[in-house]
């Protein structure tokens, strides 16, 4: 009777083996699934609105800006919250932005307005979305794949950042280089607490992330410059954030 006991016990655990597994199998799967979705999402968009695809080699530290043709009614006609298509050479960043009118739709949209875990980069609502103000807020999630603004966290090395000191952002408006200056970490309540999305407060931003950046850049802030600060997840602590903040030349 015991043994009798022992095996129907074995067999329930080796049941309980196999279930936990089919499970743990299934969500990877399923993750792995959201993320071949999303990245077969904008590699279609990118072919129907530029067709001519993204530079085809990297340009030297100059103020010249890769020609990359965009169409921009193309991609407003998808999506007419589309404001920009960011651009940093050599690195996965190769993204439509959008003018979000809140903090949480595009964090599981796609452009098309699938939902899709890898969302969509998005201007602060409180920002211009033609990048007029002195400062815009950019956000996107730091995808364990690697994908949206998962690359930022490389910044956090000086050798990265000497190999990527330059981001391009292309506008109906206009086209502009993003010399990129500070990259800090900071908690989501510190980042609130001190407003730090609002250009009223652009200095204080600045004085913090230049205290606490993680790379040394020969970009120099000026008044009258427009900033561009770049915000995604990081893990030091709990609700984490890593910034990296440029300066807007045309």
């Amino acid at each position: 009777m015991r043994e009798k006991r022992k095996r129907i016990i074995a067999g329930l655990v080796l049941m309980l083996s196999v279930c936990t597994m089919a499970i743990f199998g299934y969500k990877l799967w399923d993750i792995q699934q959201t993320y071949r979705d999303g990245n077969q999402s904008y590699e279609q968009l990118a072919a129907k609105v530029r067709p001519d695809g993204p530079p085809v080699s990297r340009l030297p530290e100059t103020s010249e800006i890769p020609d990359m043709s965009i169409d921009f009614a193309a991609l407003r006609a998808i999506n007419s919250d589309a404001a920009a298509w960011l651009y940093c050479p050599d690195t996965v960043i190769d993204y439509p932005v959008m003018k979000a009118e809140d903090y949480g739709y595009y964090l599981h949209h796609l452009p098309d307005g699938t939902y899709n875990a890898n969302g969509t980069l998005f201007i602060d609502y409180n920002c211009a979305p033609d990048f007029s103000d002195s400062l815009t807020i950019i956000y996107g999630h730091n995808m364990k794949s690697g994908r949206m603004l998962g690359s930022l966290e490389k910044y956090k090395k000086q050798a990265y950042f000497d190999e990527h000191p330059i981001m391009y952002l292309y506008t109906a408006g206009g086209n502009y280089r993003i010399d990129l200056m500070y990259g800090c970490v900071i908690g989501a309540g510190e980042w609130r607490e001190r407003a730090f999305m609002y250009e009223v407060n652009l200095d204080a931003l600045l004085a913090y992330a230049a205290y606490n950046t993680t790379f040394t850049s020969e970009a120099r802030y000026a008044k009258g410059d427009r900033v561009v600060a770049l915000s995604t997840c990081s893990y030091e602590f709990d609700r984490a954030r890593y910034v990296v903040i440029g300066i807007l030349r045309p």
